[in-house]
């Protein structure tokens, strides 16, 4: 196989998985979600888990990029918070269901599309001339620790708060339904 021909494949199987990853985070994001017992408790080791490993990367740049990491990450608390308190909780014969603010889960969204788009047109895809040949650690750049940080913060607290909700409601019966978590 020639080495355009191995381009071009690569560019396509990344254009796949990115549009498949993207669409399974706003299903994900948008309309009714059955409670999981699993999810929330992933999302609490490995967001943390990656926002240490960032900081950590981050350290030793030049600058202190890490406060863009933790700039993101206290706003994305915030969002969380707020997604929150717009989530529809519901208690159900079928089951725990919460439903997340759509306009929250799509600006989030958005923004992880347009740093993505924009990472590839500056950047160019994987073996492309235009592809940068920089070490791992110098893409870290403020933006991306601020997305990063923001998105991060934003899930972890939003798990936390499906925790938090899934223990409180575990001797709601179904009659009992409330509207809204109250978090």
């Amino acid at each position: 196989m020639t080495p355009s021909a191995q381009h071009v494949l690569l560019t396509i199987a990344i254009i796949a998985l990115i549009a498949w990853r993207l669409h399974s985070r706003i299903r994900r994001t948008i309309g009714r979600q059955r409670l999981s017992p699993v999810r929330p408790w992933v999302t609490i080791v490995l967001f943390p888990l990656l926002i240490a490993m960032l900081a950590f990367a981050s350290l030793r740049a030049p600058e202190a990029i890490w406060m863009y990491l933790a700039g993101g990450a206290v706003a994305g608390i915030g969002l969380g918070l707020l997604g929150l308190r717009l989530t529809r909780f519901e208690v159900t014969p079928a089951g725990r269901f919460y439903t997340p603010s759509a306009h929250l889960g799509i600006a989030l969204s958005v923004l992880l599309v347009c740093r993505i788009a924009w990472r590839f047109a500056v950047g160019g895809f994987p073996g492309s001339a235009g592809a940068s040949s920089a070490p791992p650690g110098a893409s870290l750049t403020p933006l991306t620790l601020l997305l990063v940080g923001m998105l991060a913060g934003y899930y972890t607290t939003y798990a936390v708060g499906l925790v938090r909700w899934s223990a409180r409601s575990r001797d709601l019966v179904p009659s009992q339904t409330p509207d809204s978590g109250g978090l």
